[in-house]
């Protein structure tokens, strides 16, 4: 009896080493406590994490991507009303509103139902295992990957590629793919590239298989969305909308336009994320 004791008592050891080695239960996901969750791995086991608070951006918040902001927001509410919708590519210059524009549309459509989730770029691989997750939840999923890019050799696209449109099983219906990212094509380009094309009899000019290849992840987006750096006068109209968001009058908005510009020139862009931040700036210094 002393040595089956003493067997029992080893084994119950053992089994808590080994347990201790093991990574912890995916935790439960309430769905009803957020409308936003990040893809997060701990012990490489993969769960979503909520994101209680919320950036409270509205599509009106927004100036001057009229033109961007009707493609998107067009986009997403035909995909929260189970229409035909398309994953999204929106590239262009930095600070322009790429991510900005898709945190509004959510705080648009939360209430229809609408819900986010954001991967780095890191854990593209698990897209497979994320959408397994939420394909029989009955909200509509942007799954969404923000500055997205990647270097030679990373593999990481291939996984994209695959969920966007290469899987032997269909997409499922209530996920989108929506990513941002300063590179039309996601890849470097190099000069060298150019060297691929192929040049036919009559005159064709056909590209090469590396041009191929770099080409084909984003030409698996179904809708392009393009940025551009905003004039002065965009600029100016940014930062007075945020100006007046934070409080400021017209008399102080009209006497910060100079201090604006020379905000923008040190910092060599004139993007809404240049003008947001010298709002923030000029009107806490009045406060």
């Amino acid at each position: 009896m002393d040595k089956l004791e003493q067997f029992l008592t080893r084994a119950e050891a053992v089994l808590a080493r080994v347990e201790g080695m093991l990574p912890p239960a995916a935790p439960e996901i309430d769905w009803d406590k957020a409308v936003a969750f990040r893809w997060r791995k701990r012990q490489g086991r993969g769960f979503l994490q909520p994101v209680p608070n919320l950036s409270a951006l509205s599509l009106d918040d927004l100036c001057n991507i009229e033109r961007q902001k009707q493609l998107i927001e067009q986009n997403t509410r035909q995909f929260v009303r189970r229409a035909p919708a398309n994953n999204v590519l929106l590239t262009g210059a930095r600070g322009t509103g790429k991510s900005s524009l898709i945190k509004a549309c959510l705080n648009a459509y939360a209430s229809e139902g609408l819900r986010l989730i954001e991967v780095d770029k890191d854990d593209l691989h698990d897209l497979g295992d994320i959408v397994d997750l939420i394909s029989t939840r009955p909200e509509r999923f942007i799954v969404f990957c923000d500055d997205l890019s990647f270097e030679d050799g990373e593999s990481g696209y291939k996984a994209l590629k695959v969920a966007l449109d290469g899987s032997i099983s269909a997409q499922s219906d209530n996920v989108l793919i929506y990513a941002t990212s300063n590179r039309r094509h996601l890849l470097p380009e190099y000069m060298s590239d150019n060297e691929t094309y192929k040049h036919t009899s009559d005159g064709e000019i056909h590209p090469g298989e590396v041009v191929e290849e770099k080409i084909s992840l984003s030409e698996r987006f179904g809708l392009w969305v393009s940025f551009y750096p905003f004039k002065q006068d965009d600029y100016l109209t940014i930062v007075g909308h945020w100006l007046k968001h934070f409080g400021c009058q017209e008399e102080e908005i009209a006497n910060a336009r100079g201090d604006a510009l020379v905000w923008a020139l040190e910092r060599g862009s004139r993007s809404g994320r240049v003008a947001w931040q010298f709002a923030r700036d000029y009107s806490g210094r009045k406060a």
